[in-house]
């Protein structure tokens, strides 16, 4: 009970350089990028930390109509996969923070930077 006490007077008293450090974070976030392919690097794909796709490239010279349905999941694919791994970065990036806040591991404040249930 008292170590949980003293964790709470540890964010209070530290809370404005929290407030700092997630603002600054989510000051990086339109910076951070994550890239993801799928198909064997037919289908290479970027997202950046606000999770909007910034960059495709498909490495076919044509595309037959009846392909249309396999590129569709290729791009899916390859999306999700920049996009999870854009989740890795910003929880690490958290936990880093968090962890110079002497808080303890978990303490994320996602709400703390307008995103609420981003890395859930």
């Amino acid at each position: 009970m008292f170590k949980e006490m003293g964790q709470m007077a540890s964010l209070l008293k530290n809370l404005p350089k929290i407030q700092a450090e997630m603002k600054a974070f989510q000051e990086r976030l339109p910076g951070l990028s994550a890239f993801g392919e799928s198909g064997g690097g037919l289908v290479q794909v970027e997202v950046n930390g606000n999770f909007e796709l910034t960059r495709l490239h498909l490495n076919v010279p044509v595309i037959r109509p009846e392909d249309k349905v396999l590129f569709e999941d290729l791009i899916r694919g390859a999306t999700n996969l920049a996009i999870h791994r854009m989740r890795e970065q910003i929880a690490n990036e958290m936990a880093r923070i968090t962890a110079a806040m002497g808080l303890p591991a978990g303490a994320g404040l996602p709400g703390a930077l307008g995103l609420p249930g981003l890395l859930g």
